[in-house]
């Protein structure tokens, strides 16, 4: 069978999903609800309006629908770039003389270069049906903020994205690329805002973070009429929408008889993790099939492995509601490393529900090493991977080497989110031996930590 399955496996378009998969229906034990900080009680639809779309916060709330049919609106954006390939590592196999076997669904081909535009779209499609004027939100490397500028466009809408300090210096070309489809580009945090100006306050300096970001898209959509924020990660609604690159991965697989034993993918906030994984979780949580999940951060920001299970603000400005969630403290600021968009201080309620039930496993890696795994990927795959999906493919080929010692021949699978020309800053730091490893000590998490709300 294996000689049969080709190097890129395509679905058609008939085969393209006709529906997100919800994850929360099948889990036994449902993520915690947000919290409205002022009472302590559960966010309502109507105190989700000023902030969210209608139909996103209706996704949001949904915990028993297994479902969602995607409009046909969204559908026919998706038919520009969708189903996206499923590739046979075997060029990265016989480098590595490994047994296992080594898969990757490639998100990267698409003008935006990521899989963020899965969402982003879904979200623009929504805010357009609602006759909004236009949308705010942040963007860490930038993938998320060039998905929704590409989507805004589509739809005629307004974007403005507030781009976390650090990633708007070192990723100029990313920058451009959301103003050529008519963004408007912010570094975060700024003094165009009120909690901006706050943060700046507090932390004079700052590379920013994903959670100050989010506070001045937040302040900012609240503020003007026909405005709504949207968010390229974390939240359920953007998990449903990701689910479309584990569907079509799962199709796939079953169409040529591949079970993958391992299903891995980077960690951030959750978005690409969660929708790689969340069909082949959902067959794990109704007994039909077991794999092993295995979610990969970086050590410069590592929620999952170092954080705490606690509710805590979404955002460093704590202008949002609470999320039950493992998280570094809302005002965690991770060091300005070339970790990518990976350095949101929590993590999906989804994903941290299944890592605290034990059904998926976490690891941190250090940039250098996650460089190193690029550049080995890249030399004999073909492709430029973009730093987020590095760390996953450093844990795949730390993978595909046990199985060289041991002798297994198990099926990998990881999510190779987009790619990284955009990142060559980074690449040239390391390639220059300049680029370093830089991990919080204790001290500081449990400093950052003892000021989540106490509840």
């Amino acid at each position: 069978m294996a000689e049969k399955i080709p190097y890129k496996i395509y679905l058609s378009e008939n085969e393209l999903p006709t529906a997100w998969y919800n994850v929360r229906a099948d889990m036994k034990n449902k993520p915690a609800p947000l919290l409205n900080p002022a009472t302590g009680k559960p966010m309502t639809f109507e105190e989700l309006r000023p902030v969210f779309c209608d139909e996103l916060i209706k996704q949001e709330l949904n915990d028993t629908d297994a479902y969602i049919a995607i409009p046909d609106g969204i559908r026919e954006f998706y038919k520009m770039y969708r189903p996206a390939p499923l590739v046979r590592a075997y060029c990265l196999e016989k480098k590595l003389g490994t047994p296992a076997k080594i898969y990757y669904k490639f998100e990267g081909n698409n003008t935006s270069g990521s899989h963020k535009l899965n969402s982003a779209i879904a979200q623009a499609y929504y805010a357009k049906q609602q006759g909004l004027k236009g949308v705010t939100t942040e963007t860490g490397a930038g993938q998320w903020g060039t998905a929704l500028s590409m989507a805004c466009s589509y739809f005629d809408l307004d974007c403005q994205v507030y781009m976390v300090k650090v990633s708007y210096e070192q990723k100029p070309f990313r920058r451009e690329v959301m103003r050529t489809y008519g963004a408007a580009v912010t570094p975060s945090p700024s003094e165009t805002t009120e909690v901006g100006r706050k943060i700046l306050a507090a932390h004079p300096g700052t590379g920013g973070s994903l959670g100050c970001a989010i506070s001045e898209a937040v302040e900012a959509a609240t503020k003007q009429e026909g405005y709504r924020y949207v968010l390229g990660s974390v939240l359920n609604q953007v998990l449903l929408h990701q689910t479309v690159i584990g569907l079509e991965t799962m199709t796939a697989m079953d169409k040529y008889g591949i079970k993958p034993d391992v299903i891995i993918g980077c960690a951030g906030g959750g978005s690409n993790l969660g929708g790689l994984i969340s069909p082949f979780m959902g067959r794990k949580l109704r007994g039909e099939a077991d794999y092993q999940f295995i979610a990969v951060e970086p050590a410069s920001c590592p929620s999952l492995t170092r954080g705490s299970y606690v509710y805590d603000f979404c955002d460093t400005g704590h202008v949002c509601p609470l999320a039950k969630m493992y998280t570094l403290g809302s005002e965690f600021m991770p060091s300005p490393n070339h970790a990518g968009g990976l350095r949101y201080h929590g993590m999906s309620s989804i994903l941290s529900q299944l890592y605290d039930d034990k059904l998926i496993e976490a690891r941190s890696v250090e940039q250098t090493s996650v460089f190193a795994a690029a550049q080995e990927f890249a030399r004999v795959e073909g492709i430029l991977p973009a730093p987020e999906s590095s760390h996953a493919i450093r844990v795949a080929i730390d993978e595909a080497l046990k199985c060289k010692e041991t002798g297994e021949e198990k099926t990998i699978l990881f999510g190779l989110t987009g790619t990284g020309y955009f990142d060559m800053y980074a690449y040239k730091a390391f390639n220059d031996g300049s680029m370093s490893d830089y991990i919080p000590t204790d001290a500081e998490i449990a400093e950052s930590l003892a000021k989540t709300p106490k509840l």
